[in-house]
């Protein structure tokens, strides 16, 4: 019996980070580095969940906060807070885009038979950003494809205006 490749695609080392009680994980393959916060420069007329660019190493990174970007009530950013500097990859290329966290905590390997599939509810946009969730001793972690996370029409208009 074959292996659905989009399954399989699914195990692997990810980085967990989390907003609120949630745990998240996105690939190891798709972070660059992890960065403290610094100073962010805003931009006008930017949806909500994008608070701007920072200048990383003479690179300018536009920068969204996750929880925004989820629709999650904004909480004060703490010492745990940081950057995760992700590659999107895209139609035009890759390019880096910086997410908020509320802190990061560790990096796993993950075993395909851990990943459920999400839950099928509201939109097909809604659930195509994530892989799966997965079942680890810490709880339930939510799996993410931040190429397709960042791809949903509000990514692609902050691409345009960075």
């Amino acid at each position: 019996m074959g292996i659905d490749q989009s399954l399989a695609s699914r195990e692997g080392k990810y980085l967990i980070f989390t907003l609120g009680k949630e745990r998240y994980g996105l690939g190891i393959l798709d972070v660059r580095e992890i960065i403290g916060l610094m100073t962010i420069h805003e931009l006008p007329q930017m949806p909500p969940f994008f608070k701007g660019v920072i200048n990383l190493r003479d690179k300018v990174i536009p920068v969204m906060d996750m929880r925004g970007k989820f629709g999650m009530e904004s909480a004060e950013y703490d010492s745990r807070t940081c950057i995760i500097v992700v590659e999107v990859s895209g139609l035009t290329g890759s390019r880096l885009i910086g997410i908020i966290v509320d802190a990061v905590s560790e990096v796993v390997i993950i075993k395909e038979q851990e990943v459920e599939d999400p839950p099928k509810f509201g939109s097909a946009a809604d659930s195509q950003c994530l892989l799966g969730m997965a079942k680890l001793a810490e709880g339930v972690t939510i799996l993410l494809d931040i190429d397709r996370l960042m791809h949903i029409q509000e990514a692609v208009l902050i691409g345009e205006a960075a």
